[in-house]
């Protein structure tokens, strides 16, 4: 194993109940590489979830079928409960705030690109005025939807958005693709504001962790972070012809991982005793 950086340190595994991590497939020149990511405290979770929900619902709605306006209104819905359970409007505030400042303190260090800088500065500085300008009940009308709130309550039961139980949800559905297309980007333009500071917030965090080899000896491995510099994300990469996947415990204080060996969907996985090389890279 590789020195270790200053924001954390490795240790023998601690036993913890595992819970599995975000993955994200990448394509790179050397082989396709699979990205498991591990949220290290609440905000970066319902960052991603938020993040995840959104570039869903877009998808299903470009699909332009009655099935994808379907899985985009069930993303919809599901950004809207997130929402609901934490003022993430000021979460995104606070933590653009803080970006700026970090730029701002990185802009002047010696070897610092500061036209790339800037651009970070600018786009996080517009995307601020944007979600300023959306305002706190900026997603009021959508709340306050009876069309919404219907599909939301019958979402709750299996089966329950069924052509019987909401024959006006039926109705929108057999209009054409280019009408339910539009109304849903109107929908989605209210939230628009918050997802794409979330998005900026997300991508900064990433390209600026620091990545390096790691080794899980006999397939597990344990991290202690440095409490003067918490972390918020881990990034564990790990080729897709490995066969191998990470479990991720812990908090921002401590993580443990242990590498389960994929056996297809009719066989438990189980944690491989061989050394596993992988990328780890650490998001402050």
């Amino acid at each position: 194993m590789s020195t270790e950086p200053a924001e954390f340190t490795a240790s023998a595994p601690a036993p913890a109940a595992p819970s599995p991590a975000v993955v994200a497939p990448v394509a790179l020149d050397s082989g396709r590489i699979v990205v498991f990511e591990q949220p290290l405290n609440e905000r970066m979770r319902t960052f991603l979830r938020l993040d995840f929900l959104y570039n869903q619902a877009l998808y299903h709605n470009e699909t332009g079928s009655q099935w994808g306006s379907r899985a985009a209104m069930a993303s919809l819905i599901d950004i809207l409960a997130v929402i609901s359970r934490s003022d993430l409007r000021s979460d995104a505030l606070k933590e653009i705030e803080r970006q700026l400042q970090l730029l701002g303190e990185y802009q002047s260090r010696p070897g610092a690109d500061p036209h790339r800088v800037k651009t970070f500065i600018t786009n996080l500085g517009r995307l601020r005025a944007d979600l300023m300008n959306a305002g706190m009940a900026c997603q009021q009308p959508l709340r306050d939807s009876e069309f919404l709130n219907a599909i939301k309550h019958r979402s709750a039961i299996p089966g329950g958005t069924c052509e019987f139980d909401l024959p006006d949800y039926l109705f929108w559905l057999s209009e054409p693709d280019e009408t339910r297309m539009q109304a849903f980007n109107q929908w989605l333009g209210v939230l628009r504001p918050l997802c794409d500071a979330v998005a900026e917030l997300l991508w900064l965090t990433r390209q600026f962790g620091r990545t390096r080899p790691e080794c899980a000896r006999g397939g597990t491995f344990t991290i202690t972070f440095d409490r003067d510099n918490p972390l918020q994300l881990l990034r564990i990469m790990l080729p897709a012809a490995s066969g191998l996947y990470p479990e991720v415990s812990g908090s921002h204080h401590r993580c443990s991982m242990r590498f389960l060996t994929w056996k297809g969907l009719s066989e438990r996985a189980a944690q491989t005793s061989e050394d596993v090389p992988f990328q780890l890279t650490t998001c402050a």
